[in-house]
């Protein structure tokens, strides 16, 4: 079961990793496909230079060996980000199916990878005679 769940978790976070990295760099550059997306749901285009810089820098803190409080963050940010996306897709009454795909799938792998990351990767959590 051990290796079914590295398997599990190295799919899911290649899948993470290369989808906020591809999307990161296409909002850095400002494409016209991103342009056009973000204007359809009413953000300015400035956003597209922050959630790109932080999707890069999320991608390095999750692949990194260490910072386990920073990968944390990162998982957080990616499924706010995820779950944000989507969210305003449906807010702005957009239903086509591609749209709503990309957010969706990305916080599905936000989770698994999140879930089944190895031991060495997660924050040990407090035994009651450390909380205390």
């Amino acid at each position: 079961m051990e290796k079914t769940k590295k398997i599990i978790y190295w799919i899911a976070t290649a899948l993470l990793a290369v989808g906020m990295l591809q999307s990161g760099i296409f909002a850095e550059i400002r494409s016209k496909q991103w342009i056009d997306l973000v204007g359809a749901l009413g953000y300015p285009v400035y956003l597209l230079n922050i959630i790109g810089t932080w999707k890069i820098l999320g991608v390095i803190a999750i692949l990194v060996p260490g910072f386990k409080l920073l990968k944390e963050w990162a998982y957080a940010g990616f499924f706010f980000a995820m779950t944000g996306a989507l969210a305003s897709h449906l807010f702005v009454s957009d239903h086509d199916i591609k749209g709503l795909m990309g957010p969706f799938f990305q916080a599905l792998f936000v989770i698994l990878s999140w879930y089944f990351r190895p031991a060495n990767r997660k924050i040990a959590e407090l035994n009651s005679s450390q909380a205390q």
